[in-house]
């Protein structure tokens, strides 16, 4: 992603407004022209003015430069993929390798091949060819055969991989037409998605919108599997996404033609602080010792609660500065009464909160978008199309940190709050984009440079990022279809990776698995009877006949009329909530356990029986719906 077009620039080096006039590439000035930039330069301006008593400088984001062959192994390692590097270079098949799509494995290639040049240069021991494990690509054939699906057939074959697309698959609609709505296909990798519009000349820059309200409205089509939401997933499998994210994300800038830059992780320093300035995965330590689960600071749940009650009506809220005096007595406050519950929360000014609220994500150690990404969210906004930027984003989001990405998800559906009552207090889409920019993107941390005159450039771009999160959140905290599958096949690869010391034991497993699964596929059912589990709340299983047209939200209601009907013998009646003396369907999920993923949170559109031939050994489990506060 753009190695050219980073966001750093000192504080002190910003003007108080925009009078730039260095100008501005085509594809920026139709995207943003006519739009406002006044409240980014005053927030710059307050930002400055807060700092400047500490003595600290704030900075946009920048790369710290790399060795050669540095970025590469650190990329590999991040993608879990360090076994293939290093003095001692495994020799086993990586199973994350099975997984890949055609593009991702070319990205890793890419990457294996820039990191072994560095090696022979610095005259350091060989590490493994890189077609020992991709096998030769030109010639159609591999070096070496291996007995469990391998990467290299990836390489010549996409069909071989878990992601296949459809033959009819049509990606060639490009223009983006403000306030309609256009289909956001999450079922193929997008790197494979833009590889086909680049072989057939369809990547065109999409028309920029002038209106910082109207955006082009995307639908996710919900396949017969239906739309899995961050959280859905147990922390197993989400473990495993983030790795997955960042090939994919690698694999789609490489084919759209950007350099994927990433900073190093910061080194936090220590603060004797209990709140501000606290590391965010310390905060949580020190709230879940007080209240077990948290997802998000308390203190920041504090500040958006105290904005929400009295503060969503207010003119100018986030916009019009507090009293800077004011806001660093009231964070010595709540410094020393936060957690005592002393703290009076109204007799605080709505400017001083929105004022604390900026200060608490601007005083993080480290950004809150994290040091190594911020970067790559800066330069989402030199990709043309907007499709392709929320791919971008989409990917970003999924490789944050589980607090990060928790945190600035509550952030966000604040902030969507404050632009739903834009005709009280004046804050459109855009005024709350240009106000909050400068809080995401500029760090004291981080280096600083900047081409000079870009600052107009970047600024406006920042804005535009955090106009794109706050307007497509719901789409961005989805995990596409691909990455679910692709943590199904990665599942079912470690499960079979058993060493075996007598080889024909291992051929005959190999054997009675090869019939069983030709059995598996020439008996496949038109219909089938499964037991479905609500242990926590039943004694008994519910026995369900499924057929093409049965849906999670159809075995839901099943459940519900059985319980009512049938007077079956209920375990715990405390949980079961009672409406008109039924119980509400939608206080209920549908899970699946086991097989191929770890714990699955279903969508009520999901057909169950092309689930079950997915994953045939999960079990299907009735839950509870989590209760309020949500869990992020």
């Amino acid at each position: 992603m753009g190695s050219t077009r980073n966001c750093p620039c000192k504080m002190s080096q910003l003007p108080q407004k925009s009078p730039l006039a260095s100008p501005l590439s085509e594809d920026m000035t139709t995207r943003v022209d006519n739009l406002p930039m006044e409240s980014f330069w005053l927030e710059v301006e307050n930002i400055k003015q807060s700092t400047e008593a500490e003595q600290e400088e704030c900075s946009l984001a920048d790369v710290k430069t790399q060795e050669e062959g540095e970025a590469e192994a650190e990329w590999l390692q991040d993608a879990g993929l360090s076994d293939l590097i290093g003095d001692h270079a495994s020799e086993n098949d990586n199973a994350l390798l099975s997984t890949l799509t055609k593009t991702q494995a070319a990205a890793v290639q890419r990457r294996l091949d820039t990191y072994s040049r560095s090696r022979r240069r610095k005259n350091k021991p060989p590490v493994r060819d890189v077609r020992d494990i991709f096998g030769v690509v030109g010639s159609g054939e591999t070096v070496t055969e291996k007995e469990e699906p391998s990467p290299d057939l990836l390489l010549h074959n996409l069909r071989t991989s878990n992601v296949q697309k459809p033959e009819t698959q049509d990606y060639s609609c490009t223009v983006r037409n403000p306030g309609k709505e256009e289909v956001f296909n999450m079922d193929v990798a997008y790197s494979e998605q833009a590889a086909v519009l680049l072989k057939g000349s369809f990547l065109t820059e999409s028309k920029r919108i002038k209106d910082g309200n109207v955006l082009t409205k995307f639908k996710i089509p919900k396949g017969r599997l239906g739309v899995t939401r961050i959280g859905d997933l147990s922390a197993q499998d989400m473990k495993k996404i983030p790795t997955l994210a960042l090939i994919e994300l690698t694999a789609l800038c490489d084919v759209l033609g950007f350099e994927l830059k990433r900073n190093k992780a910061a080194k936090l320093k220590t603060t004797e602080k209990r709140l501000f300035g606290v590391p965010l995965n310390t905060l949580l330590e020190n709230d879940q010792k007080l209240l077990p689960n948290t997802k998000v600071p308390l203190l920041l749940q504090a500040l958006l609660s105290c904005l929400e009650k009295r503060g969503l009506e207010t003119e100018g809220i986030l916009r019009v500065s507090g009293s800077q005096t004011r806001i660093k007595s009231l964070e010595q406050k709540l410094e020393r009464d936060f957690y005592s519950g002393l703290f009076r929360w109204d007799e605080v000014h709505q400017n001083d909160v929105s004022g604390l609220l900026k200060r608490f994500i601007r005083e993080l150690p480290a950004p809150l978008l994290t040091a190594e990404y911020l970067p790559a969210f800066a330069a989402v906004q030199n990709i043309p199309d907007l499709k392709q930027r929320l791919q971008a984003l989409n990917l970003l989001i999924l490789i944050l940190p589980e607090p990060n990405r928790n945190t600035l998800k509550a952030l966000l559906e604040f902030l969507s709050k404050v632009v739903s009552r834009e005709n009280n207090n004046k804050m459109n889409l855009w005024n709350v984009s240009t106000v909050m920019a400068p809080n995401l993107f500029m760090h004291k941390g981080l280096p600083n440079k900047i081409p000079e005159g870009k600052e107009k450039q970047l600024a406006e771009g920042a804005a535009d990022v955090v106009r794109m999160m706050i307007h497509y959140q719901d789409l961005l905290w989805t995990v596409s279809s691909f990455l679910v599958a692709q943590v199904r096949k990665l599942n079912e690869s470690n499960s079979k990776r058993y060493q075996f010391c007598d080889k024909r034991l291992k051929n005959l497993l190999r054997k009675i698995h090869a019939d069983k699964d030709k059995v598996e596929k020439n008996q496949a059912e038109p219909s089938k009877v499964v037991k479905v589990h609500a242990s926590l709340l039943l004694k008994d299983s519910l026995e369900v006949h499924l057929n093409n047209a049965t849906r999670v939200a159809d075995v839901l209601k099943q459940f519900q009329k059985n319980l009512c009907q049938n007077g079956w013998n209920i375990v715990n009646t405390v949980n079961l909530l009672k409406c008109n003396n039924s119980m509400e369907c939608t206080n209920l999920l549908l899970y699946e356990v086991g097989g191929n993923i770890g714990e699955h949170c279903l969508d009520p559109d999901t057909y169950l029986l092309d689930l079950y031939h997915i994953n045939p050994h999960a079990e299907w489990v009735i839950k509870q719906n989590p209760s309020y506060p949500r869990m992020f």
